[in-house]
């Protein structure tokens, strides 16, 4: 009903409810509104769908600019167990075969071919085309992973790493392989930037911590920085400072980290480096009761 009425019918409804005589009156009744959403449902669920697409093309593009260090992170192992390998036929074929060293040697087979799974691991959960499964992320394993994927990347291009992580930071709810794939993008990022710049001392600092609004992550350069009037463009898409570049990368970031309830960041340093990063809501033990298919299942 019309508000304007309702005072005097709730009057009405007291005096016959007390003398318990029938009553008549009249109201102003106001019409719900009913509207037809289911395009903008299927327009929304197409929208989504296109933004995992790009995100899956994103991880794609930044793994092919990788290829080289993937390669070296895959030879390593492989080269090390045909070593062993060797080894160890040679300490069978002695005269009197030395059993031990030749178990040694196959127990450090094993080692590296583990070693080698879980880079194709890796690279596998990045390039892989699924749907978002969220679960409780340890956010420093993660960062380590992706420091490890890009070991060969740094030291081609003298870039020193340093990592200073928090111990005991709560575990962020969200999809592991989209987390890395920001953190990924960034650190490619601050390679070309340096790179970019010429010679100078290279420094990659990546950090987290814990704060009142969740799990922060930083990647902090020791290139030429921005300008701070390029702050807020830096997340808009097709918005880059590369010749080569679409300017998508940090805008698909931008996406999946407010996807996980978060927020990204950017800041400059004068006169040099720039450090980007993100800030993403801690996980709660109750966001357990979730899908049960939503979990951390890195490597399965």
């Amino acid at each position: 009903m019309h508000p304007d009425d309702l005072p005097g019918i709730l009057e009405l409804v007291k005096r016959g409810g007390a003398s318990e005589i029938p009553f008549n009156f009249e109201l102003r009744v106001r019409r719900f509104l009913l509207a037809d959403i289911e395009d903008r449902k299927r327009a929304l669920a197409r929208l989504e769908q296109m933004q995992s697409e790009l995100a899956h093309m994103n991880r794609v593009a930044t793994m092919g600019q990788l290829a080289a260090s993937i390669a070296h992170e895959v030879n390593q192992p492989i080269t090390a167990a045909l070593t062993y390998a060797l080894a160890a036929r040679r300490w069978l074929n002695a005269e009197p075969p030395n059993f031990n060293e030749a178990n040694d040697a196959l127990s450090l087979i094993v080692r590296e071919g583990n070693r080698a799974a879980e880079v194709v691991g890796r690279i596998r959960a990045l390039i892989k085309k699924a749907p978002p499964r969220k679960g409780a992320v340890a956010i420093n394993d993660a960062i380590l992973e992706v420091i490890a994927l890009t070991r060969t990347e740094t030291a081609d291009n003298s870039v020193s790493v340093r990592a200073e992580l928090a111990e005991g930071l709560p575990h962020i709810w969200g999809d592991r392989v989209q987390l890395q794939q920001v953190l990924l993008n960034m650190i490619i990022n601050a390679i070309e930037t340096m790179r970019s710049a010429g010679e100078g001392e290279r420094e990659l600092f990546i950090n987290s911590r814990n704060e009142p609004d969740g799990v922060s992550v930083e990647v902090r350069d020791s290139g030429p920085g921005f300008a701070s009037a390029d702050t807020n463009r830096k997340f808009e898409a097709f918005y880059t400072t590369k010749d080569d570049g679409v300017g998508l990368g940090l805008s698909i970031c931008r996406s999946i980290i407010e996807a996980h309830d978060g927020r990204m960041r950017a800041g400059s340093n004068v006169p040099r480096s720039a450090v980007f990063g993100f800030i993403a809501p801690a996980h709660l033990p109750q966001q357990r009761e979730r899908n049960p298919r939503d979990e951390d299942d890195y490597g399965r």
